[in-house]
């Protein structure tokens, strides 16, 4: 089996493996200013994909813009959620060169899918093929390859531990190689419910003093997250951006969630903003937590709602996932100031950082992988991974960590 890796080696972004010339296993875009694709664009027999995050799936559509049809295999929330990302992309750069597909090629993703539940085998170019849950986002997926001589697992993103939305990952498919993640390589999470319970202490304290919050949340996977935590503390709260089509779609899956009961009375307990008639200028007047996208401020109706509650410091903005460097949220965090539509903008609210990855961290990615000791790990998707693969080789592991654009034999 030979493995080329187009992307997401020793780096965080733009995933694709190419197995034997013939079987892609992911295909995302890394979004940088301009947006950054895989090293090259192949013609595989079969396209596998681990889940709907755009640096996994983003540049899915391109792989259809010429005559090949090769069909798309996935799980049912990760056709959706790659045709929603897929629908924004065309929205955010259709007609500039940094969009690598057109509306047409989004059509034809339509025309070649083939979803598949979890722990179905199925057939893709001449492989084997088995999804497992992985425990990251609703319908995320561990990859088992079998060529009937080796067997490849791809881990894809994955968690270990539950979280509201998913439960953590508990599958561990024999395999000869794994090609493992690495975001958190070098980093321990603090227990989930301890983040839980001072993010909601901190709302609560806020609202208690007549201020809003805004929680800048990505609309895939943390957005749910954070409804269900304020649904379980009886926080009121509204709903805006891209998050709000994600739940619609995720209800129609509910064999693909923790808690289908509980994701329900979430939705029940929200408010969804319609942005009609000055509605987001209106609802920063109340005592509420609005939970909204980008995740990192760098657009989606957090551009409205950080304006109005900046200046008073009883407000509160609650980021909830990892900001990247140069982003408006980075800034936020370091200097209490972030570009918002164009202006540097002082924020005098409070500014507060919460952990609530739905990563596996250093120490659940070692126990994850004490059940491959006998096996070639390999080690990608991580800004670390070079150093992450030593301290492997040092517990006596066989690890390596490929570079962008190598090719492996295993």
């Amino acid at each position: 089996m030979e493995i080329q890796f187009l992307g997401g080696a020793r780096e965080i972004g733009r995933s694709a493996i190419l197995v034997d010339d013939s079987l892609l296993l992911d295909f995302g875009m890394l979004t940088d200013n301009p947006p950054q694709f895989p090293v090259q664009t192949p013609n595989p027999d079969a396209v596998v994909v681990s889940h709907g995050h755009l640096d996994h799936v983003g540049t899915i559509p391109s792989l259809l813009s010429g005559d090949e049809r090769p069909p798309i295999h996935w799980t049912p929330p990760t056709y959706e959620l790659t045709l929603t990302l897929a629908r924004d992309t065309l929205k955010l750069h259709g007609g500039s060169y940094n969009c690598p597909f057109t509306e047409n090629d989004l059509k034809r993703v339509t025309q070649v899918s083939k979803t598949h539940g979890y722990q179905e085998t199925f057939e893709a170019a001449g492989y084997d093929v088995t999804f497992y849950n992985a425990g990251h986002i609703p319908g995320s997926a561990h990859v088992l390859v079998d060529d009937g001589d080796t067997r490849l697992l791809y881990t894809g993103d994955f968690h270990t531990d539950d979280q509201r939305l998913v439960s953590g990952t508990t599958a561990r498919p024999e395999a000869d190689v794994v090609l493992c993640e690495s975001t958190y390589s070098d980093v321990e999470h603090e227990d989930r419910s301890v983040v839980e319970e001072r993010f909601a202490e901190s709302i609560e304290t806020t609202l208690w003093e007549g201020g809003t919050v805004v929680v800048p949340a990505f609309a895939i996977g943390r957005t749910q997250e954070m409804m269900l935590i304020c649904d379980a503390y009886d926080i009121p709260c509204y709903v805006d951006g891209m998050g709000k089509q994600v739940t619609e779609m995720l209800q129609q899956y509910p064999e693909f969630v923790r808690d289908a009961d509980a994701f329900r009375r979430a939705k029940s307990h929200a408010r969804f903003v319609t942005g009609r008639n000055g509605q987001r200028k209106r609802i920063t007047d109340q005592k509420a937590a609005i939970i909204t996208t980008s995740g990192m401020l760098s657009g989606g109706p957090a551009m409205t709602y950080i304006p109005e509650i900046r200046s008073n410091p009883v407000n509160k903005v609650t980021m909830t996932g990892y900001q990247v460097e140069g982003t408006p949220g980075r800034d936020l965090l370091e200097t209490g100031s972030a570009e918002i539509d164009g202006r540097v903008m002082p924020v005098s609210a409070q500014v507060e950082q919460y952990d609530f990855s739905a990563h596996a961290d250093r120490d659940s990615l070692l126990d994850f992988l004490k059940s491959y000791e006998g096996s070639s790990i390999l080690v990608n998707h991580g800004d670390k991974c070079d150093q992450f693969a030593s301290d492997l080789q040092a517990d006596g592991f066989e690890a390596t960590a490929p570079q962008l654009g190598s090719i492996h034999v295993i």
